[in-house]
Formats: C-alpha cells, sequence, structure tokens
C-alpha cells in the first residue's frame, strides 16, 4: 500500500515522497482513511509508531481541498483556526507543527506553534494574521483565551495528541476549558500510548461513536529493541555510564534521570571525563532546551540527559541507545522511554543501570511488559551483594522505600491530585451543560491547574500540596 492508495491529495503524496517515506505505517494505513471520513478517532499508539503523521497528513488534506481550502489563495483576511492540535510540552508541540509545515509544504495552508517559556508577544503578532492549523501545549493557549488573542470558535479538528500524558501531566482541568470554548460540531481525534481507566472517561465524554484503532499490544515493548540490565551499586553507576559510553564507542545516546537535580549532576560528571553532554528539564530555559535537542540531533552533542516530562517529543531517526541512569517510577514510563530508539525498523538498545535501591521498580517493569530482562554484571562494576537498599528520593524531603508513589498527591507519572470518589476511582463528572462542561458530555473531574510545565505562569491553590516535577 502507497500513501496515494489512501485518498490524499497529489500535494501530500509528494511532500511525503519528499522524506524519504514510500509505505504508510500500520496506525497511519488504518487512522488516514478514518479521518478522511471525518469520524470522531480513539488511537492506541506508542511512540515512534508514525502516529503525527497518522493525523497530520489526513486533516492537512481535508483543509486544503474543501470549499473554504480552495479559495484560500484568494483570501487576503485573516484566517480563522480551523484545527487544534494539543500537546503536553514544548518539545512535542514543536515536533507536531515541522512536521505539518513539511506535509504541508506544497499546500496553502499555513500553521503556528505556541507554548510557555518563552515570550507571548510574538505569538499574539502571528495569530493575528490568521493560521489555518494551530499546535498548542494547554497552559499556553490558556493564556491566549484569557488575554483574548485567539479565537477557537471556527474549529472543525480537535487532535489531543498524547492525551494519557496531558492527564499524568495534571491537565485535564485545562483541557476542559478549552473544550468549553470549542464549537460543539466538530472531529475530535484522541491519540494515546496506554487506554487508561481515565483515558476512556475523557473518550466517553469527548467522542462520539469513535473508530477505534490500537496497532500495538497495550503496553508492549517494542521488539527490535533489545533490552539488558546492569547490576551495580548506586555510587558506581556514574562511573559505569562513562565506562560504557567510552568502550561502546557510543556516539549519540539518551539517557533517563530521575530528577532535575540529577541530570544536572550527570552532565557536570560526564563533562569532567571527556564526555560532551547537555540536560533538558523543566527548569532549563526553552532556548537552551531546543538548543539542546537541536545539537543532539545533528550529532554534535554526544549524550542529552533528560527527565521524563521533557523527554516528550524527542524523536529521532536511527537512535541508537538509550540508557535509564535510574529506573521510572511508573512502569508504563519505561516503555516511553525505550520506545525512543528502535524507530522505524531500525534496531535499537535499551539499557538500564539498576542499584538494589530499584529491585522493586524492575519487578513492576518486568511483570508489565511481561518479559524477564537479561542481567549482565560488568567486570569491575560488580554490585556489593550484602547492600541494603535505601529510600529513594523523589522530591525534597520525602522518599518511597523502592516502591512506586501514589498515584495521587503527586504522582511519580508527573500527575497532580485527582479527585477521589468513595472507592478512590477518579471521578466524573456528569454529563450536561452546566458551566465549563465540554461539549458532548463531560471529561474527568478537574486537576489542578498548576501542574503545568516550568515557564508557564499558573498559580498554585494555597492549600494544595506542591506537585513533584521533574
Amino acid at each position: 500500500m502507497s500513501f496515494s492508495d489512501l485518498g490524499l491529495s497529489d500535494a501530500i503524496v509528494r511532500a511525503v515522497a519528499e522524506t524519504g517515506y514510500t509505505a504508510p505505517t500500520p496506525i497511519q494505513s488504518q487512522a488516514i482513511p478514518a479521518v478522511l471520513n471525518g469520524g470522531d478517532l480513539l488511537a492506541g499508539a506508542q511512540t515512534g509508531t508514525g502516529k503525527t503523521a497518522g493525523f497530520t497528513l489526513p486533516i492537512l488534506h481535508r483543509l486544503s481541498t474543501d470549499a473554504f481550502g480552495s479559495k484560500l489563495a484568494n483570501n487576503t483576511g485573516p484566517r480563522p483556526i480551523r484545527a487544534l492540535i494539543l500537546t503536553p510540552t514544548r518539545e512535542l508541540a514543536a515536533q507536531v507543527e515541522e512536521s505539518v509545515k513539511t506535509y504541508g509544504k506544497y499546500t496553502k495552508l499555513n500553521s503556528a506553534v505556541i507554548f510557555g517559556g518563552v515570550s507571548i508577544n510574538p505569538q499574539i503578532k502571528l495569530l493575528k494574521h490568521g493560521v489555518d492549523i494551530l499546535v498548542a501545549t494547554p497552559g499556553r493557549l490558556l493564556d491566549h483565551m484569557g488575554q483574548g488573542t485567539v479565537k477557537l470558535d471556527k474549529i472543525e479538528i480537535l487532535i489531543l495528541d498524547e492525551a494519557d500524558r496531558m492527564l499524568d501531566m495534571g491537565f485535564i482541568r485545562d483541557i476542559r476549558k478549552v473544550l468549553a470554548a470549542l464549537p460543539p460540531k466538530r472531529q475530535n481525534l484522541l491519540f494515546s500510548a496506554t487506554f487508561s481507566d481515565e483515558i476512556k472517561a475523557l473518550a466517553d465524554g469527548l467522542l462520539d461513536s469513535p473508530k477505534t484503532i490500537e496497532v500495538a499490544r497495550r503496553n508492549s515493548t517494542v521488539e527490535i529493541i533489545s533490552q539488558k540490565i546492569h547490576p551495580v551499586d548506586r555510587d558506581k553507576k556514574h562511573p559505569m555510564l562513562s565506562h560504557l559510553i567510552r568502550t561502546h564507542a557510543w556516539t549519540q545516546v539518551l539517557v533517563f534521570t530521575r530528577t532535575k537535580h540529577g541530570a544536572n549532576k550527570l552532565v557536570e560528571q560526564l563533562g569532567k571525563d571527556g564526555v560532551k553532554a547537555m540536560a533538558i528539564h523543566g527548569n532549563k530555559s526553552q532556548t537552551a532546551r531546543t538548543r539542546a535537542l537541536a545539537e543532539f540531533k545533528d550529532g554534535t552533542l554526544q549524550c542529552l540527559v533528560a527527565t521524563d516530562i521533557a523527554a516528550r517529543g524527542i524523536d529521532i531517526d536511527q537512535l541508537p541507545h538509550v540508557v535509564n541512569y535510574d529506573l521510572p517510577n511508573v512502569p508504563e514510563d519505561y516503555v516511553h522511554r525505550i520506545g525512543r530508539t528502535g524507530r522505524a525498523g531500525a534496531k535499537g538498545e535499551a539499557v538500564s543501570l539498576v542499584c538494589v535501591d530499584e529491585h522493586v521498580m524492575l519487578r513492576d517493569i518486568e511483570r508489565l511488559i511481561k518479559q524477564t530482562l537479561p542481567r549482565e554484571v560488568i567486570a569491575g562494576f560488580e554490585p556489593d551483594p550484602n547492600a541494603k537498599p535505601q529510600p529513594i528520593q523523589l522530591r525534597s524531603g520525602t522518599g518511597h522505600h523502592q516502591n512506586r508513589p501514589p498515584r495521587q498527591g503527586g504522582g511519580g507519572n508527573g500527575g497532580g491530585n485527582r479527585s477521589q470518589n468513595g472507592q478512590g476511582k477518579p471521578r466524573v463528572a456528569a454529563n450536561g451543560n452546566n458551566a465549563g462542561s465540554a461539549p458532548r458530555g463531560a471529561a474527568p473531574a478537574a486537576v489542578r491547574r498548576d501542574a503545568r510545565p516550568a515557564g508557564h505562569g499558573g498559580q498554585r491553590p494555597a492549600n494544595a500540596p506542591r506537585q513533584r516535577t521533574r
């Protein structure tokens, strides 16, 4: 099957061909016809499956070939925003908008991306001229809505990309506010790596008789990725990482740490070993994050150290190595992390440095992926068999003894507090047209808005516990 077989216009097929892609991936071959048909869609796809093109290509086709799109050449006035793509992080927003520009280069459509951490004024100027497709993070979009610098009353297509991550980051209240500002008649597309109960509740309230697509086994790991565990003492992780980079001559390696402080410390240590490394996390300026990612992509930066949230949106062809310097607090994040390698049929390697403190985390990961990962002890880094586990510091003043942190009150997956009912399950608002409810029913109960990524000006309620950030 080719892209032209899917019903896409010649202009879009030409742009896709220039990128070197000849055949659609499974998610693309299923999602593109579904979106072209105009109905709602609930799609489950892991990162690296080609899901971005799965929704950008058909919305570009729909917007460029309908009656309004065919008149764009003669339209001199400001264009209304017709498609809105919401993403959880700045990096992912930039990546998606780059895809829109690449695939839409031979159409007359234009696009813009808005996110926090940078000046809002250039964004206001851009929006004033009008755009057809807007890619945004929820927090910065609400800023523009509050200032009246963005109009969403002409939206025809809404896309929620990586919806599971947006819920984990505490964006549900922001999403509901955005939904309430949109016209009730529109096409809705929801993409998620996993189908949790919260995602199902969001989908039930948002989507109208959607087509459901799931291209991979839930929470599966990519088969082509070689996974390995290196047991090591906690104070030997940094020397072991330097040893692995040198002895294997790794030229491009993405390293995950549990905390922002840990990322900064590791970059400093690697620098002393002669390994060029930079960090990306919520405390870094957007300029610094963009520069680090650009240098890593073009091969001038050998090692990129990232926290989970900051790494969303990293899309690098042929990335050979991912290292879990710290195991993630939530097992599902392991799947997201290693999915950065082994893309588009290329082989990849995922290495985890595991100390005695993380044995329970490792057990939970192996239970999730339904396999026991091979262990390999590196000579000279044999772990002390008598070492005792210590509590893992997740944020200042708190620690969890090996176990995953509770989901409520600063959960390990980056989520804020979730409203709970008597059974301890997320409470879902009743359907209806009450104030603030989303069209076609309501989404799950509100979560604190201050769970936005760093750089946004949201205020934390005085009585709300502070959320752990990465």
